[in-house]
C-alpha cells in the first residue's frame, strides 16, 4: 500500500498554485465549477505520463498551452506539479517534480525533472534542469540539460521525455515508478457499463468503467467476489448477484435480482444508471492489484440519498487498501459522524482562480464538539474556509 502525502501545483488549469495534504480518505467538497475536477485530472496526468510519451499525455488534454493557467495580464506558458509518497511498496517515501514550457503548435519541453526514492535508509535522487545557451552571432540557441544525481544513470533523453518513465526499471526508482503508475481517477459511465465491451486482461478498471465485465471475470472465484454481490445488494435491492457474460466476441454483464419465490436474470442494458455507475465504484476498489493512489469524482450521482450510506462503507473499506480522494458536493454523501474535518478540503473559485482550503477554526470547532456533521453543515452554507490558505510548498529540492 503506498501513501500519498502531499500534491503541489503550479500554473495548472484553474490554479495558479495549490498545496494538497492528503488524509485517508480526503474529501475535496466544492461547487460546480470550483476546480476538483482539475485536481482529479492532475492524478491522471501524472499516472498518464509514466505510461505514454508525454508529448501525446498533453495533446489528448488539448496541448500545455490548455492546462496551463489564464488568469492574469500576461498567461503563463509554464506549469508544473510536484507529488511526495510516504510509504510506497518497496520504499520509505518518495517524490517526483516536473516543470514544462508550452511552445508554439502545441509543443512542449521539460524545464525541470527531479525525482527521489528513499529505500533501506538510503536516498537515491536525480534533479535535471534545462541549460539554454543563447549565440549572438548567429541567434542560435543551444539546448541542454544538466544532471545531477548520485546514481550514476544517465540516461539520454530528448527535450519532452521524462527520465522517470525509462528508468523506472532500476530497483532504486521502481517503487516510485509503480506509484505513480498505480494511481487510478474515476468517473463512471453507466454507459459503457451498458454496452458489451472488449474484452482485456481485467487487470486495471478503465477510467469510465468500460471493461468493468472483464475486471468482473478476474474476481471470479475469488473471496472479493462474494463480497462485491454483497455490496451490490446492500445499495440496491434485491440484487444478489453480477457476473460476466459472454456474448459473441465481447464480454456483457449479467445481473440476478431474487424476491420471495421469483429469481430474474436481467442484462446490463435493463438496469438503472445508479446500478451500474455502484458496481463501477465497487470494482474500482476490488480491483486486483489494487491502485497506489484511488480519486472518485462525485460518487453520489444517480444514486439515492438513501443508498449513500453503503458507498460511505465502500469508501471506508478502500482505505484500508489505499490513498482514497473523493470529490463532491453532496450533503447526503457527507452525512456521517466518521467524517472529521481533517477529512475535508473545500476547493474555492474567485476571480478566475481555484483555491484548496482547509475548513475555517469555527467549522473545526462545530464538527469537533460534535454540534453537526459535515453534510449539515454544507447543507446549511456553514462549511466555510480558512481564508488564510495553506503555504504553498516548492516544487523542487535543492540537491546541488
Amino acid at each position: 500500500m503506498s501513501s500519498a502525502i502531499k500534491l503541489v501545483l503550479e500554473n495548472y488549469r484553474s490554479f495558479p498554485s495549490a498545496t494538497l495534504d492528503f488524509d485517508n480518505p480526503l474529501f475535496l467538497v466544492g461547487r460546480n465549477g470550483s476546480g476538483k475536477s482539475n485536481l482529479a485530472n492532475a492524478f491522471s496526468l501524472l499516472a498518464d505520463a509514466m505510461v505514454f510519451p508525454l508529448q501525446d499525455v498533453f495533446n489528448r488534454r488539448g496541448g500545455a498551452r490548455s492546462i496551463c493557467h489564464r488568469t492574469g495580464g500576461d498567461k503563463p506558458t509554464q506549469f508544473g506539479m510536484r507529488i511526495d509518497f510516504g510509504q510506497m511498496d518497496g520504499a520509505e517515501g518518495g517524490s517526483f517534480a516536473f516543470m514544462v514550457v508550452a511552445l508554439p503548435n502545441h509543443r512542449i519541453r521539460i524545464v525541470r525533472e527531479q525525482a527521489r526514492c528513499k529505500i533501506g535508509g538510503k536516498l537515491w535522487f536525480y534533479d535535471r534542469d534545462i541549460d539554454l545557451q543563447h549565440r549572438a552571432a548567429n541567434g542560435i540557441e543551444t539546448i541542454s540539460y544538466n544532471l545531477n544525481t548520485n546514481s550514476g544513470l544517465n540516461p539520454d533523453v530528448g527535450l519532452a521525455t521524462l527520465c522517470l518513465p525509462l528508468i523506472g526499471g532500476d530497483s532504486r526508482f521502481a517503487p516510485l515508478f509503480r506509484a505513480l503508475r498505480a494511481m487510478r481517477v474515476y468517473s463512471i459511465s453507466p454507459a459503457m457499463l451498458r454496452e458489451p465491451q472488449d474484452p482485456d486482461d481485467g487487470l486495471a478498471l478503465k477510467a469510465d468503467g468500460s471493461n468493468a465485465a472483464s475486471v468482473l471475470r478476474e474476481l471470479a472465484g475469488t473471496p472479493d467476489a462474494a463480497e462485491i454481490n454483497q455490496m451490490l445488494g446492500a445499495i440496491v435491492p434485491a440484487t444478489t448477484g453480477v457476473s460476466p457474460e459472454t456474448q459473441g466476441n465481447k464480454l456483457g454483464l449479467a445481473f440476478t435480482q431474487q424476491w420471495p419465490g421469483q429469481s430474474h436474470r436481467f442484462n446490463a442494458s435493463d438496469m438503472s444508471d445508479g446500478t451500474l455507475r455502484s458496481l463501477g465504484l465497487i470494482l474500482s476498489v476490488y480491483q486486483r492489484p489494487s491502485p497506489s493512489l484511488l480519486v472518485i469524482e462525485e460518487p453520489e450521482a444517480t444514486i439515492h440519498p438513501g443508498a449513500l450510506g453503503a458507498i460511505l462503507d465502500l469508501i471506508r473499506l478502500a482505505t484500508k487498501r489505499t490513498q482514497v480522494v473523493v470529490t463532491t458536493h453532496s450533503p447526503e454523501l457527507l452525512d456521517n459522524k466518521w467524517i472529521k474535518d481533517n477529512n475535508l478540503r473545500l476547493v474555492c473559485w474567485e476571480n478566475g482562480a481555484s483555491r484548496v482550503l482547509l475548513p475555517s477554526e469555527a467549522t473545526r470547532q462545530t464538527m469537533r464538539q460534535h454540534l453537526m456533521w459535515a453534510g449539515e453543515l454544507l447543507r446549511s452554507d456553514a462549511l466555510r474556509p480558512d481564508v488564510e490558505g495553506l503555504a504553498d510548498s516548492d516544487l523542487f529540492e535543492d540537491y546541488k
